[in-house]
């Protein structure tokens, strides 16, 4: 038994998302990313004393959102507490969080590993305000502090030790992230710092029951490193254990320039926080009518919408998820497929050239300006065989990407109009036979995958117009005879 498989891997991940409200949690600061240091701030920002807190809507709302789409359970009788930490970029000198009564509680996230799909179950989903940034490298000799940042409104999701791998993780991250964004609580910027991730480890021999000491990851600002930094993680407390030292529970970081951890501090427990509840904010109680009216504005979520896709248009696995890995482009498809019945060839299309424009001009289906009935009209003349595939993709589409004209006269004005009549194209046919005589001996002695040359051949003489079908029927006729 090699060492890794001695071992059970038991990782817990915490997700801070910033939601995307105009303002901050408790007061009219925007929170618009990008803009000078210390300029969306106000007393209340400042922790001015006599200041008072009033709570964003909002941010509630989008807190009950996403609860939903995790299956939680929403949290009726609400309140906010105090944090006692010190943050040096949070001027009040503490954090406005929640505790005993998080908004959501329990729920899971579906994902998909090799063995299947999982449930990663929640703890819970919880409301906090984020702090502010310590910047380091711009002075030699001070940390520059910019509280922009102080205030924004956070979700923070909080799962159970349940995973037992970093794929585990990784896929939870990426599923996660699709959702805050597929509906729009979060624009799930990692580089921006709008989804930071936490990753709790911890490891223990196969088949004990009793976890091992934790150790947390903070502050991973990509997927990909949520993966690595377990990793190594992992592999650094296997080697202590294995030397016969003792795993301390600890607050690392992760250095993705090197792929080492380092220690931040030794881990406070939640009772060294001292929470209480906030005397300056008043709880607040949430309606069923409220939570039912945040219901009902959901979107079909993407497991649901991936399901409809291979169920009720006959897709495959493979080009559902993929129309599903953002909702515009799932919106998108459903919008062409009220105008065709050809669902496959929407989904080609979509995945195949248009995805290629589109990232070619570094856009995305959230900003496209082909409509979904000229995409249908386009499948069209290409299924009554008027252009072929090949020129639609390259010499129609790029321009209806622009202009969103009728392509089937814009096919006509550029010449593009497949010809079926048989007089040009036993013309066409004719003249290619006469030019490769080599070739048509060979056909003629077996070698019928030349058909193929010939075929390829003629369209070029026809500048694409030729129609294949055809082309292919006459060359059989008149090779084999």
């Amino acid at each position: 038994m090699e060492i890794q498989d001695k071992y059970e891997v038991v990782i817990g991940l915490e997700v801070h998302a910033q939601l995307l409200t105009q303002s901050k949690l408790f007061c009219g600061d925007s929170i618009a990313f990008g803009a000078a240091p210390n300029t969306h701030v106000s007393p209340i920002t400042l922790g001015h004393p006599g200041t008072l807190p009033k709570t964003n809507k909002k941010a509630v709302e989008y807190a009950i959102k996403m609860g939903i789409a995790c299956n939680c359970e929403i949290e009726h009788r609400n309140y906010f507490a105090r944090k006692n930490y010190f943050y040096p970029d949070l001027p009040k000198g503490y954090q406005t969080s929640q505790h005993t009564t998080p908004i959501c509680k329990g729920g899971y996230v579906t994902i998909k590993t090799g063995s299947g799909e999982k449930k990663v179950e929640l703890n819970r989903i919880h409301m906090e305000e984020d702090a502010g940034k310590s910047i380091h490298d711009i002075d030699e000799n001070y940390t520059c502090i910019d509280l922009n940042r102080a205030g924004t409104p956070l979700i923070e999701i909080v799962t159970e030790p349940c995973m037992h791998s970093s794929e585990e993780a990784y896929q939870y991250v990426t599923e996660l992230r699709r959702l805050v964004q597929w509906i729009g609580v979060c624009d799930g910027n990692m580089e921006e710092g709008s989804l930071r991730c936490d990753a709790n480890v911890s490891i223990r021999l196969r088949g004990e029951k009793e976890l091992g000491t934790k150790v947390e990851v903070k502050n991973l600002n990509s997927i990909r490193n949520v993966k690595k930094a377990i990793d190594v993680e992992v592999k650094r407390m296997i080697g202590i254990v294995e030397n016969g030292g003792t795993i301390l529970q600890q607050t690392r970081s992760f250095d993705a320039t090197n792929d080492t951890t380092f220690s931040l501090r030794d881990k406070e427990d939640a009772n060294d926080y001292r929470y209480f509840a906030c005397p300056d904010l008043a709880p607040f109680h949430l309606t069923e009518d409220f939570i039912g009216s945040i219901a009902a504005a959901l979107p079909a979520l993407p497991n649901v919408l991936t399901k409809k896709f291979k169920e009720a248009f006959g897709l495959s696995e493979y080009d559902a998820s993929q129309l599903c890995d953002e909702k515009a482009t799932a919106d998108y498809f459903l919008a062409a497929s009220a105008h065709s019945t050809n669902y496959k060839a929407i989904a080609n299309w979509m995945l195949g050239p248009l995805k290629q424009l589109l990232n070619d001009a570094n856009t995305s289906f959230s900003n496209i300006v082909l409509l979904p009935e000229t995409l249908a009209s386009l499948i069209k003349i290409v299924d009554d065989g008027k252009v072929n595939f090949s020129v639609a993709s390259s010499k129609l589409l790029p321009v209806l990407m622009q202009s969103n004209r009728e392509p089937l006269e814009l096919a006509k004005e550029l010449n593009l109009v497949q010809v079926s009549d048989t007089n040009d194209l036993e013309t066409w046919v004719n003249e290619i036979i006469e030019q490769m005589p080599d070739k048509v001996a060979e056909y003629k002695k077996g070698k019928k995958g030349l058909i193929g040359l010939f075929v390829g051949e003629v369209k070029k003489l026809s500048k694409g117009k030729a129609d294949p079908k055809i082309v292919t029927d006459l060359l059989q006729q008149k090779l084999n005879s």
